[in-house]
């Protein structure tokens, strides 16, 4: 029940517009609000002075403007320009070219097929530029469609694209088989979303286990994985297991949020490892924010620890 309640708190936070306008107004305001410990800010120019920083300390980035589940295709069309606009500040700006995002903000939920076509107008502006485009997993009802278009993509000579797979799913690993087959690059995260138990394991120590075995086999078998964790001991257990196969830190990368667990991302570098770090920026950060809260009771509990640990 208090999973439930939770859930229903944040959404309707996340909902509210007087809630996101005091946020818009006050939330961004100083360089220590706590919104910007976590969101990189609400514009492209906020975006690339957070990576220019991310990229001083030998770390490499991902850049999200936020935004999912639009309605429209109005919305969709509004974000396919944003993801347009944003490939030629970052080619123009000097920085590293790399990009996530997600398709129900191009309108999978409105039309697969303007999905498609917005999807494609980004990685074709993204290839003339040379970027890496990674397409986030959202929910298990979105997930077959997410691999079938990122297929398709695929199929169709985009191959400067990736996906990301989620250890709490049981299907995960039969995805694993079918995308690595093609040798793209995965992104395995544990999942922030609250799944079914007829789709995802529901247990912490089930999906950690199911994480191991996953980047285990990334690690020693995928195209350059990102192994996207703050859990301590799946590092270290990633870290032995590779060290132990005699692979080296050039062939994987670890990824985490901005704004988490920065001694861990500076601690990884030090090691010799690669760090990369997902920005999410925009003016939906608020809504954006209060949905991950509210995904996962689990959710707001990790935020705090990591505030913690670092302290």
């Amino acid at each position: 029940m208090l999973g439930v309640a939770s859930k229903a708190f944040f959404q309707t936070l996340s909902h509210s517009r007087i809630l996101k306008t005091l946020a818009s107004r006050y939330g961004m305001s100083g360089s220590r609000s706590f919104a910007r410990r976590f969101i990189a800010g609400e514009t492209i120019a906020d975006a690339i002075d957070a990576v220019r920083e991310i990229d001083a300390r030998g770390m490499h980035h991902t850049l999200d403007y936020l935004g999912e589940s639009v309605g429209t295709l109005a919305a969709a069309e509004a974000a396919t320009r944003a993801y347009l606009a944003l490939i030629e500040a970052v080619h123009l700006a000097g920085v590293e070219k790399n990009l996530s995002l997600k398709l129900t903000q191009l309108g999978l939920d409105v039309d697969k097929a303007i999905c498609v076509d917005n999807l494609r107008r980004i990685l074709a502006a993204g290839d003339r530029c040379g970027f890496f485009v990674r397409i986030d997993m959202e929910s298990s009802k979105h997930a077959e469609v997410t691999i079938e278009i990122f297929e398709t993509v695929w199929r169709h000579g985009n191959q400067n694209v990736g996906v990301v797979l989620q250890s709490a799913l049981y299907r995960s690993e039969q995805d694993f088989e079918r995308i690595n087959k093609l040798g793209a690059r995965i992104r395995l995260v544990k999942g922030a979303y609250r799944e079914p138990k007829a789709v995802a394991y529901q247990d912490k120590s089930d999906v950690d286990a199911a994480y191991l075995r996953l980047a285990k086999r990334l690690v020693s078998e995928g195209t350059y994985p990102a192994i996207a964790t703050h859990d301590e001991a799946i590092l270290d257990g990633v870290k032995r297991f590779a060290a132990g196969q005699g692979v080296t830190p050039e062939r994987f990368e670890f990824q985490m949020l901005y704004g988490i667990r920065r001694d861990l991302q500076t601690s990884l570098v030090a090691e010799g490892y690669r760090m990369r770090v997902y920005v999410p920026f925009g003016q939906e950060w608020f809504p954006y924010f209060m949905r991950r809260l509210g995904e996962r009771p689990a959710n707001v509990a990790f935020v705090l620890r990591s505030l913690l640990a670092e302290r």
